[in-house]
């Protein structure tokens, strides 16, 4: 196995593994914080405004750890900065 062959392999095991971790993560905390929402919106129903906006504005902060997983798995699959390297290294 050659160089280049190596450096694919391992970008497409990190690209799989960003993926999975970063969504998990997110995922959990995403169902935490929603669950948490509707306890509190079920104890003071009338505060149910401020609540659900706080909450969207959690959410899309939660979310943007995931959406910065996905960014750096597309770079390691489609725009890897290793490969120009081992191409130009390898005859």
């Amino acid at each position: 196995m050659d160089n280049s062959a190596i450096v694919a392999v391992a970008s497409i095991v990190a690209a799989a593994l960003t993926i999975a971790v970063g969504s998990i993560a997110p995922a959990l905390g995403e169902g935490k914080a929603v669950a948490q929402a509707l306890a509190s919106i079920a104890q003071q129903p009338d505060e149910s405004n401020t609540i659900t906006r706080t909450l969207f504005v959690g959410l899309a902060m939660v979310e943007s750890t995931a959406i910065y997983c996905f960014v750096v798995s597309m770079i390691l699959i489609f725009a890897n900065p290793f490969w120009d390297y081992f191409t130009a290294v390898t005859p």
